[in-house]
């Protein structure tokens, strides 16, 4: 059988009615993986019990609502666009757990099984570094501020091939019954589901909010659309208000998710690593048009022959890497 990759995915649309492209597909489903076969060293932790446990609540599996809306508009004759609303089914696993950092996996299917690797949130505790986001795809790393990261948890958040997204760093409240953690303002890179239709505006400066619930979780953004030009804001559009509803679903059969992650994990785990060594240079530059599709392409592409079982040389990894990603001082330089 064939699965199916819905471009509208790639550009950040979770809607129903997605033209798609061929990217293979697993035959047989491997048993369901779960949080229990990820190796845990109780003595590492340092992080607030409470803490840690509201983060390992974000995973399992659930139906998602996302809704956008542009809310106040900034400048003379700006039109507000219309609310954007999409759905999906979507399963997240805990991937790694060393007691200060915890790594969800997000794993998107389209109709009933086609599987989209989706966005990874990376949580560490009292983090010393985090990458920043300025403009032009570029992202450094920077020193997180002692006050900031003093008994808070930085999120660092990925894209579909594990390109680097945005962080944020925050405490986690639980005074009033419901985990919450909300991040300090930063900024991102022109979301995915606006990739293909916006040319005025190339940052977002946001906020985001975490709370668990009795039913699931919730991810809610305070978001700026913003010009920026070689780090410095020129010009503020418009803000716009972001509600992610995570929903546990028990009603769906996501054994297509766990077969596909049960065949690519230990590939990923590469492509994670080879980002790592990348950002130690001090950040990157993404080298590729906005949307990023070259590189997705490129190693969903590696992905799809591992989910097939075919071997990928790391040199296949290698040359891709070289091919859309830059060391900040060596596109700095290229570009005089």
């Amino acid at each position: 059988m064939q699965r199916l990759i819905p471009i509208c995915i790639l550009s950040g649309l979770m809607t129903s009615g997605c033209a798609t492209m061929s990217m293979g597909a697993p035959e047989t489903a491997p048993q369901r993986a779960n949080a229990e076969s990820v190796d845990i060293d109780n003595s590492s932790f340092t992080a607030p019990a409470a803490d840690r446990q509201a983060i390992l609540a974000m995973a399992g599996e659930f139906d998602v609502d996302f809704a956008f809306d542009e809310t106040v508009a900034l400048v003379p004759g700006y039109e507000r666009t219309e609310p954007k609303r999409s759905d999906a089914n979507e399963v997240i696993l805990l991937i790694e757990d060393s007691g200060d950092r915890i790594v969800l996996q997000h794993l998107l299917i389209v109709g009933k099984d086609s599987v989209i690797k989706h966005w990874r949130q990376d949580w560490l505790f009292e983090a010393d570094q985090r990458l920043e986001f300025s403009d032009d795809q570029t992202w450094a790393l920077v020193e997180i501020p002692e006050d900031t990261t003093n008994g808070a948890w930085t999120q660092c958040v990925y894209g579909v091939a594990d390109t680097p997204r945005y962080c944020g760093t925050g405490e986690w409240n639980h005074r009033y019954g419901h985990a919450t953690w909300t991040s300090d303002r930063t900024w991102r890179p022109l979301p995915r589901r606006e990739y293909t239709t916006r040319e005025d505006y190339n940052a977002l400066n946001v906020e985001n909010r975490h709370t668990v619930t009795p039913d699931g979780w919730t991810h809610e953004q305070d978001n700026s659309k913003v010009v920026r030009l070689d780090g410095r804001t020129e010009q503020v559009l418009v803000r716009e208000f972001g509600f992610n509803n995570y929903k546990y679903n028990s009603d769906f059969d996501f054994t297509p998710a766990y077969a596909y992650w049960d065949r690519t994990a230990g590939y990923w785990a590469k492509i994670r690593k080879t980002w790592r060594k990348h950002f130690e240079s001090g950040g990157v530059v993404v080298a590729t048009e906005v949307d990023g599709l070259p590189i997705i392409e490129g190693l969903f592409e590696l992905a799809d022959r591992i989910n097939e079982g075919v071997t990928v040389d790391d040199a296949e990894i290698d040359r891709i890497f070289t091919d859309y990603v830059r060391p900040i001082e060596i596109a700095n330089m290229a570009e005089r």
